[in-house]
Parts: C-alpha cells; sequence; structure tokens
C-alpha cells in the first residue's frame, strides 16, 4: 500500500495543528496525576464529609495497590471517552470535507488511507497511555510506595489495547456511516453495552472489560494465570482486527 508513511506522518501533525494531541495528553496526564492522589485521600475525604454519619462503619486504609486500580478506572472512563472523540470523525469528517477524495486522486490506496489514520489513532492513544501511567507510577510511588515497573508496563499495554478496541469500533462507524455523530453513537453505544456485558460470568473474559482485572493484578504485582491474560487479550485483538477489516471493506466500496 503506498502513500501509508506519508499519510501517516500528515494525521500526527494534523493532530498536533489542531490540539486533538495536546489535549488528550493533558486529559491522560491529569488522570495520571489524579489517581493515585484520590487512591490516597479519598477515604480522608469521606471521613471527614460524612462526620458521625460513618460511626460504626471501617473506612479502608489506602494500600498501593489502589493507586493502580484507580489508574485503571480513570482511564477505562476518560480515556474510553477521548478514543472515541479520536475516531468519530476520523472517515466521515474528511469525506464531507471532500479531503478524502482529494488525497485518493494522487495515486494513494484506499488501503493505506485507512491504514494511515488507523496507525495515528493507535500512536496518539499509545503516547498518551504511557503518559499517564509513567506520571501514575511516579506519583504512587512518592505517596506509597515504588510498585513492580513490569506489572505497570503490562498494564499500560492492556489500557491502550483496551481504548484502541473503542476507537476501532468507533472508527468502523465513521467508515460505514460516513457520519461523525452516528460514529460516536455507535462507539459510546459498544462501551455501554459491552460493559454491561462483560459483568456477565465467563462471557466479561472474551471482551475488553476483561483485561481489566489481569492488569490490575499485574500492577499490583499479584501473579496472574497467562491464560487469565491471554484470553482477554486475543478476544479484543480479533474484535479490532475484525473493525478495521469490515471498515477497509466498506471504504473501499464506497463512492466519494
Amino acid at each position: 500500500m503506498s502513500g501509508v508513511a506519508i499519510l501517516f506522518r500528515k494525521e500526527l501533525l494534523e493532530s498536533w495543528r489542531t490540539m486533538r494531541l495536546p489535549i488528550v495528553a493533558g486529559l491522560f496526564l491529569l488522570v495520571g496525576l489524579s489517581s493515585p492522589l484520590l487512591a490516597k485521600f479519598l477515604p480522608e475525604i469521606v471521613r471527614a464529609a460524612a462526620g458521625d454519619q460513618l460511626v460504626g462503619v471501617v473506612v479502608p486504609i489506602p494500600v498501593p495497590s489502589d493507586a493502580a486500580d484507580q489508574l485503571w478506572k480513570n482511564l477505562a472512563q476518560f480515556g474510553a471517552f477521548a478514543a472515541i472523540v479520536l475516531a468519530m470523525g476520523a472517515v466521515a469528517t474528511e469525506r464531507d470535507r471532500g479531503t478524502a477524495a482529494f488525497i485518493l486522486s494522487k495515486s494513494v490506496s484506499r488501503g493505506a488511507f485507512i491504514v494511515a489514520k488507523v496507525a495515528a489513532i493507535g500512536g496518539v492513544l499509545a503516547v498518551c497511555t504511557a503518559l499517564a501511567v509513567v506520571v501514575g507510577w511516579i506519583y504512587a510511588a512518592i505517596l506509597f510506595e515504588p510498585l513492580p515497573v513490569g506489572g505497570w508496563i503490562a498494564m499500560a499495554f492492556l489500557a491502550w489495547l483496551g481504548l484502541a478496541a473503542w476507537a476501532a469500533l468507533t472508527f468502523l462507524g465513521s467508515t460505514v456511516t460516513g457520519s461523525a455523530a452516528a460514529a460516536a453513537g455507535l462507539g459510546f453505544g459498544a462501551l455501554l453495552v459491552l460493559s454491561i456485558a462483560s459483568a456477565i460470568p465467563n462471557l466479561g473474559r472474551f471482551l475488553p472489560g476483561g483485561l481489566a482485572g489481569p492488569a490490575m493484578a499485574l500492577a499490583a504485582g499479584v501473579p496472574v494465570e497467562a491464560s487469565d491474560v491471554m484470553t482477554p487479550v486475543i478476544a479484543t485483538s480479533v474484535l479490532i482486527a475484525v473493525a478495521l477489516g469490515v471498515s477497509v471493506w466498506s471504504f473501499r466500496r464506497q463512492e466519494l
């Protein structure tokens, strides 16, 4: 596929110029900073706010693993929102503006067009996720104690994979419907439905939500069975591959 590298650089440059990359990076930086703080001081805030109402109620003492748990939860919420916003107009907006037709008239294949966009979105999410996890680890080490670096690296990868799934489903909506609003609706709808489905026993481990348990355990230094990690990783990777494959298939058959 010709032109992938050029289009990839163009997408990254556009992400910077339109402030998408700085804004998303700022959001993830805030998540990385605030998560260990919440884990450390939330019990004290609850005790101070509730006062006498908590008489007889034991508020758990914060432990280092709480920082990892809080970071994962915040990434799962705010990160998913960012992933959907990044992907919802990736194809639809350029089709509306006529940019897609112009680019494809320059001997660039449709497959290269899609691959470059997907790689750019994945790259932005990877950089921002790494930023949040690095900052979160440093702050957790200051407030609690250093946690296993390898476990946090694993959590970063699993978090990125989960966010990539929401981005891929939203990207599919952007490609198939040609509407950024419809793509956002599909992305948030998938997030809601699959998050609820993740609570179903024996089903959640085959969905992006199944990444949560192994990720938080690894970040806390708790041993995890290889199958408990690989099952949601493979299932989520297949979901991403199918969504992107259908996106390419659909885009190649559309009139611009």
